[in-house]
């Protein structure tokens, strides 16, 4: 998600606050928290099937192919 989307989410937030939202604004606004939401799964996403972890035996288990690929939304 770019900072132009993110500074709209943030100046539709306060306006909402101040004066209100016509229809279309809140569309918008729940359009961007949608993309906003879903660019944050996919990072933490992404993060977590990076994830190694070094067994007591020594070998190397990889999460991201051994959970990782269970499910995709």
């Amino acid at each position: 998600m770019n900072q132009e989307k993110l500074d709209r989410i943030n100046a539709l937030y306060h306006k909402s606050k101040s004066v209100g939202l016509s229809e279309e604004e809140k569309a918008e606004q729940a359009a961007l928290r949608k993309d906003y939401i879903e660019s944050i799964r996919s990072s933490l996403r992404g993060n977590l099937n990076s994830i190694s972890i070094q067994e007591e035996d020594g070998s190397i288990t990889d999460l991201g192919e051994k959970y990782g690929k269970v499910r995709k939304e």
